[in-house]
């Protein structure tokens, strides 16, 4: 199946609330929509590098490395070849070097082809905590009170401000909802040392596991040597293309791969890594780039498809002021044509 045309738009989407990337914020997401015409159907992914600048104008860091326009540049050059026959959506996304445009192109395959599960059974939510800025701990605490009594787990950001700052949460969790399971995540801003200090200051028994501890990713399996705290792998998935997981990961520590799709590639890519990984006892969860609704709804659905009892990690939409393309009509929602044009292909 071929489509007729492709569209390609950019939208800019202000957040109500700042979000961390890694240590940095950014109140502003920015990314792309690619619509597909194949007769009288139309198919839209979301493609959002992360990548840009942060609130106060520095680059971010440790993400995605192509820039928007690098994806518009390859997008037009790909996108002309497969109207006029040359490649399908396929190839084009396994010749593309920019990971967010080769998930984006696999993505639309699937969808064109309707790969992908339409209804699926809502996933059990695993809020993410992020203290906003200058709130004190009391008011933290009111939203921790309020979580809704189904929730078993909760993911925590640290390594982003300070020690006592970050336990106190922690410790706030357990004192109002002690039954929680946490997942925490230090996007590799611990040295060892300053791991190993924080470790032993942890409720082990309620650590699920900890998302990238380590700057450097070799030091999380000493980490677990000295602690016992499993840990997962993210950030180092998307810096290192050749990843495999080691038949001992699961005895040296790892638990689990934090799979963001947008900084991994194709979806072929994330399936082969997914039956890698669980076939040798580490689970798989699927996670959110901060991509905008358009782009969160396809993740839970690929997840429901290929992780079907592991719940993504997609808790990030609140802070966005408008959704995109899909929406639950409690916000205003951005369709195909009140986004900026950037290129056209086909008739």
């Amino acid at each position: 199946m071929i489509a007729d045309s492709f569209a390609l738009a950019r939208y800019h989407i202000p957040l109500e609330a700042a979000l961390p990337v890694g240590k940095q914020r950014i109140e502003l997401r920015q990314g792309l929509v690619l619509k597909a015409t194949v007769g009288d159907q139309q198919h839209f992914v979301e493609i959002a590098p992360l990548s840009g600048i942060d609130r106060d104008g520095s680059p971010i860091n440790g993400f995605s490395r192509e820039s928007i326009e690098d994806v518009i540049n390859d997008a037009q050059v790909l996108l002309q070849s497969v109207v006029e026959g040359g490649h399908d959506l396929i190839q084009a996304s396994e010749l593309t070097p920019l990971p967010s445009l080769a998930w984006g192109l696999s993505l639309l395959d699937a969808k064109i082809k309707g790969q992908l599960p339409v209804h699926f059974p809502e996933f059990q939510p695993i809020p993410l905590l992020v203290p906003k800025e200058g709130e004190p701990l009391a008011l933290t605490k009111q939203r921790i009170a309020a979580l809704p009594a189904n929730i078993q787990r909760v993911k925590i950001k640290v390594a982003q401000t300070s020690l006592a700052e970050e336990l106190a949460l922690i410790y706030a969790v357990l004192e109002l909802r002690p039954e929680l399971k946490l997942r925490l995540d230090a996007n590799q801003g611990f040295e060892k040392d300053e791991a190993e200090h924080f470790c032993s200051c942890l409720p082990k028994a309620a650590i699920e596991y900890f998302e990238e501890p380590c700057r450097i990713w070799q030091n999380n399996r000493a980490l677990f040597a000295s602690t016992g705290i499993p840990f997962a792998l993210d950030e180092t998935l998307a810096k290192t293309p050749d990843f495999k997981v080691a038949t001992d990961a699961f005895e040296f520590g790892l638990r689990a791969l934090v799979i963001k799709p947008m900084l991994l590639g194709t979806l072929s890519r994330l399936q082969a890594l997914i039956e890698e990984a669980n076939a040798l006892g580490v689970r798989c969860v699927l996670s959110s780039s901060l991509e905008a609704s358009l782009g969160i709804r396809d993740l839970c659905r690929v997840a429901a498809a290929l992780t079907p009892n592991e719940t993504p990690g997609a808790d990030t939409l609140s802070p966005f002021s408008k959704d995109l393309i899909i929406g639950d009509q409690h916000k205003n929602c951005l369709q195909f044509e009140a986004l900026t044009p950037v290129l056209m292909v086909g008739k």
